[in-house]
């Protein structure tokens, strides 16, 4: 239904995740809570008036989503470029941000300074922090790969902070499972 928004809870390597969706695409991603009933609620609280479904029923597009976000976590390599973002609801600099952020490879970093730098502003670095704090589509737009000047970890909003920051870089890198405890 158009304007309609669902959500999907389904469980990875790396924990139960969540996937909120709308006809013009995906509008929130869900890394995991410290349980799925965190999960589920973070989900509920950020789309009020969406509709949980089963896995078995998502639209095939986010049937895919789902399958990428399971084989990345298990240590493959995934690409998620092609996945249709909704993005009504994100302000006009975030949306450049994500864009910039969504073109840096798996296993590779860049600074909030060098976002900021190819955005025209390169004193703009603590906006792309924001917009990146900000991120309702954490992996898909990969934040994790965005670092703090001199490299350094700086922050991330999904539970676990920056240990699930570092331990998303070390699944790219390394290309092996690994389980978040």
């Amino acid at each position: 239904m158009q304007g309609s928004t669902n959500f999907v809870i389904f469980d990875t390597t790396f924990g139960i995740c969540g996937v909120a969706w709308t006809v013009r695409g995906v509008c929130g991603f869900q890394l995991p809570e410290s349980t799925s009933a965190a999960t589920r609620s973070r989900l509920q609280r950020r789309f009020a008036a969406a509709v949980e479904v089963e896995e078995a029923a998502v639209p095939d597009q986010i049937r895919d989503l789902l399958s990428d976000v399971r084989s990345l976590l298990d240590g493959e390599t995934v690409d998620f470029a092609t996945v249709e973002l909704d993005t009504a609801d994100v302000e006009e600099f975030a949306q450049r941000v994500y864009t910039l952020t969504r073109r840096i490879p798996p296993g590779s970093t860049r600074t909030y300074g060098d976002i900021a730098t190819e955005l025209g502003d390169r004193l703009a670095a603590r906006a792309v922090g924001r917009a990146l704090g900000q991120n309702p589509y954490p992996i898909i737009v990969p934040c994790h790969r965005v670092l703090a000047a001199q490299n350094r970890a700086g922050g991330f909003s999904a539970h676990g902070g920056v240990d699930t920051k570092l331990k998303l870089l070390e699944i790219e890198r390394s290309r092996i499972p690994f389980a978040l405890t």
